[in-house]
């Protein structure tokens, strides 16, 4: 199985983005092995780490898709064996709304209930947060290279966000107090989409002819690249040609539809994925205003930095500060792209690590 690299505990609260411990206490547990899990619509993640001398030390990590999975457990002890090891403390990050102790996918039919796994997986402590809550403490373990920069800004201290489309689209905020960041869900994926202009408006009839609500998370994830590409079809009148028929019976839409794209195969492929970014950079705009982003906006997922060669990055800039009096501002915010997909893992195995109870 693949191992993750070391992460060094305490290097984080100080590392090149500043990050709060997830706890009160300011030390961390000598020993122990932990949990982490990523759980999203499409796949789950799962590794287990020990802990040494301050160290996360990666031991086993595997995907499984989720949709073939009955329940949680189901993967967990699937994941497990028949190793009898006992786990410490576990962190779920996960694609939903946490309520204390229990998390309902909003992509998924898992419901998974903390206590309950405590006692059926004969793990001592279970916490549950949301997937983008890890994915910015993740954050705090990257190097400058698992960034591609889209505009540099202005290096300037403040709250910053993170999107990031995959399945879903996920949305969190990071509150400066002035040393360190604090990371905190949102459900902001779900708010309305905004048209600006006649084009958009059309998709807007489009989707809301299908689904009555248009939330943001209908045009950047995963289906909102298909939703897109169905609206593009329909509204130019242009027969899919039958290869194209043919890669969909078998393949996932979103995939089909960016290959083709970056292979410039189809013409409307190329302008699905460009809406895309367009609607892509505007939400990070309407993101990085409501937040008042200036530490920065943070752009993950798994979409992204797979489609790196159709953002053209002066394009994206120009249409992310189109926000009229508040263009300044925008000018002055820092956008980058998260290439590394172990970031929400890295963030729920540290968040898990700081739970140990001593």
């Amino acid at each position: 199985m693949e191992k993750f690299k070391s992460i060094s505990l305490p290097d984080i609260p100080d590392a090149n983005i500043p990050m709060a411990y997830p706890s009160k206490k300011k030390n961390l547990p000598d020993s122990g092995i932990v949990l982490a899990a990523d759980v999203g619509g499409s796949k789950t993640d799962l590794a287990l780490f020990k802990i040494e001398k301050g160290k996360l030390i990666s031991v086993k990590k595997q995907r499984y898709a989720t949709k073939d999975h009955a329940s949680f457990v189901e993967s967990i002890r699937k994941f497990r064996g028949e190793e009898t090891y006992i786990i410490d403390c576990a962190c779920l990050g996960v694609a939903g709304v946490v309520d204390g102790d229990k998390v309902r996918g909003v992509n998924f039919a898992w419901e998974i209930d903390a206590k309950k796994l405590e006692s059926d997986l004969n793990i001592k402590r279970i916490m549950l947060i949301n997937d983008l809550h890890a994915n910015a403490y993740g954050l705090a373990g990257l190097k400058e290279s698992d960034f591609e920069i889209i505009t540099e800004g202005k290096i300037s201290k403040g709250n910053a966000s993170i999107i990031s489309p995959g399945t879903g689209l996920g949305e969190a905020g990071m509150y400066w107090d002035g040393s360190h960041f604090h990371p905190y869900a949102s459900e902001g994926g779900h708010c309305s989409f905004s048209p600006r202009d006649q084009v958009d408006i059309e998709l807007w009839k489009f989707l809301n002819a299908k689904f009555g609500h248009v939330s943001w998370e209908r045009v950047i994830s995963g289906q909102g690249i298909h939703n897109i590409y169905q609206f593009l079809r329909k509204h130019g009148g242009e027969k899919e040609p039958d290869w194209l028929t043919k890669q969909f019976l078998d393949g996932d839409p979103a995939v089909v539809i960016s290959t083709a794209a970056k292979e410039k195969s189809d013409p409307v492929c190329v302008k699905t994925l460009q809406l895309f970014v367009k609607y892509l950079s505007i939400e990070s705009a309407q993101l990085a205003l409501k937040n008042k982003s200036t530490g920065g906006i943070y752009i993950g997922g798994g979409i992204v930095p797979k489609i790196l060669s159709l953002i053209d990055k002066k394009e994206f800039y120009k249409t992310f500060i189109e926000v009229g009096r508040m263009e300044t501002l925008l000018k002055s915010i820092p956008v980058k792209i998260v290439l590394n997909d172990k970031t929400p893992m890295m963030g729920a195995a540290y968040y898990a690590a700081m739970g140990i109870e001593n």
